[in-house]
């Protein structure tokens, strides 16, 4: 049978364990071993361990990464970057190959750290009964929970992006076939519901230092939570596979809430480091679940950066407290004008040049300028330019930013709960508004729509808006995300469109990419529409 090269060697390369500063996950590769000859202790299991959590942190080191993408995709943002790039980020906006015909693998570099990332998870869970626990059946479950979430979330996102894809939880090089997207869903809730029930219940305020940015028993559940939503709203489904119904994801959230231990940080602009001296830090009480990075990444192996900020920083300028960078996710100004201008949020959400009084030179060098950037994982400068990272140590500005990325926060497990109907859904959804507004809140009743537009304004820029789109519907999506407009390209006024009939064409979805489908021999099939 022919093989695959989005699998990662036999020989398992693990991780150096040594101290970090601030995060879990130091430096890459240290011990090459055999899966003969490790697997022996807990030790052995900790080491895999923190191999599989570094997997999570590299899916987005190369290629696109799915925060930026969810945004371009949505209609919170165009593509953006520079006036002599390529297309592909306008094909990636208009869901049109035609935009950039030879861009057949934008997602490739994504892909095999996808699955290189599952392929560690699935061999340390294949693992678990070779290990002597001594007894130590609680350690057992931990780390088998830890691992299974990371699985989930993996496989969450690829079957969001790609639709059905190869449902692999064993270590193997075959050539494996696409599964069909319910059985995915389903080891995704399996492993979701193994995680929920066997990790501890620690409150947040109890966890140990050295214990923050590892998946949680408070994580499972949330995630379970988006989880249902995206599957029941996608599919038009009344259950999450027959594995979680809708009470019992309601159940998980307000068990997040009653017991977890968070709450909203008082002020939503210090949740942010450009915030600077206000900034209330990393894995603070609204942090439910982040993706670590350090400033560490270099070009000889270690990749611990985000490398994905970048791509939202001003496009060949700087200004205090904003770092340069490629210019890509360019807002939209609807997203601006979507605000009302007693909301908090918008102007720790989003940059306006001229609100805040910057004189931007570099349009000719810019395509789609709008005038309006993210700040939240915007690149960040002291007073004399120099990036915050390079004055850290890191390589450079590029691959050396730090800040993690927050993929669950409180606010989000507030409003998903409200969706579902808790008995509290008032208080929640009340909650999220009273911060956003303070003195200027006025209530406003919960449904379905009026949470739709609170996720939008709350979680701009954060890589979520296009997957609440979509678990609206296909038409839905479509719709609100069609645009005729005009944009500035090189400084020129330029006509922009985006097909509603392209994005219901691809059912959402984005292209496989071909050098896997070429590899899979015909067994991989590429999604309608590309």
């Amino acid at each position: 049978m022919k093989k695959l090269n989005i699998y990662i060697a036999l020989v398992f390369t693990l991780l150096s364990t040594g101290a970090c500063t601030n995060d879990f996950l130091d430096t890459e590769m240290a011990t090459n071993v055999t899966e003969e000859n490790f697997y022996k202790t807990p030790d052995d299991a900790y080491k895999a361990l923190v191999g599989c959590y570094d997997g999570l942190q590299t899916v987005w080191a190369d290629g696109v990464s799915l925060p930026v993408a969810a945004e371009v995709m949505s209609d919170n943002a165009f593509g953006g970057t520079g006036n002599s790039d390529g297309f592909s980020y306008q094909m990636l906006d208009e869901f049109d190959k035609l935009r950039s015909p030879s861009d057949m693998n934008l997602f490739s570099a994504n892909w095999n750290a996808y699955y290189k990332a599952i392929y560690r998870c699935n061999m340390l869970i294949s693992k678990m009964d070779q290990i002597e626990w001594s007894g130590n059946t609680e350690l057992r479950n931990t780390y088998e929970s830890e691992a299974r979430f990371l699985r989930a979330y993996l496989y969450f996102d690829m079957v969001r992006l790609w639709g059905n894809i190869p449902l692999v939880i064993v270590p193997t090089k075959d050539n494996v076939p696409q599964a069909n997207s319910d059985d995915v869903y389903k080891q995704i809730a399996e492993d979701l519901k193994f995680a929920a029930t066997n990790l501890p219940a620690t409150n947040y305020g109890a966890q140990a230092p050295a214990t923050l940015g590892r998946v949680t028993k408070w994580a499972a559940e949330a995630l379970i939570g988006r989880v249902f939503l995206y599957y029941t709203g996608y599919y038009g489904k009344t259950d999450l596979v027959g594995v979680i119904t809708k009470s019992e994801a309601t159940t998980y959230l307000d068990d997040v809430i009653a017991n977890g231990g968070f709450g909203l940080v008082e002020d939503f602009k210090n949740l942010w480091p450009f915030s600077v001296d206000n900034y209330v830090g990393e894995d603070n009480k609204e942090t439910v679940f982040a993706i670590k990075y350090t400033y560490t990444s270099d070009y000889n192996g270690n990749t611990d950066g985000n490398h994905w900020m970048v791509m939202y920083g001003l496009r060949g300028q700087w200004t205090f407290p904003y770092g340069t960078g490629w210019g890509g996710s360019t807002v939209n100004p609807k997203l601006w004008n979507a605000y009302n201008e007693n909301d908090s949020r918008r102007g720790a959400s989003i940059l306006s040049i001229e609100k805040e009084g910057i004189v931007y030179t570099k349009q000719s060098d810019h395509r789609e300028y709008t005038g309006y950037y993210f700040k939240k994982y915007m690149p960040l400068v002291d007073k004399d330019g120099n990036s915050i990272a390079v004055n850290k140590g890191a390589t450079n500005f590029m691959i050396g930013q730090f800040e993690d990325y927050v993929s669950i926060r409180y606010s989000d497990v507030l409003l998903m709960a409200a969706e579902l109907g808790s008995a509290n859904s008032q208080k929640y959804f009340d909650d999220v508004r009273k911060r956003a507004y303070k003195g200027n809140f006025t209530a406003l009743a919960v449904s379905q729509q009026n949470i739709m537009n609170e996720r939008r304004l709350e979680f701009a820029g954060e890589g979520i808006r296009y997957w609440d789109l979509l678990r609206q519907g296909i038409s839905t999506a479509a719709s609100t995300i069609a645009e005729a407009t005009t944009v500035l390209n090189g400084g020129v006024v330029t006509p922009k469109t985006i097909s509603a009939g392209n994005i219901q064409a691809t059912k959402g979805l984005q292209q496989i990419p071909y050098t896997q489908i070429t590899l899979a021999s015909g067994v991989l099939k590429q999604n309608t529409g590309w």
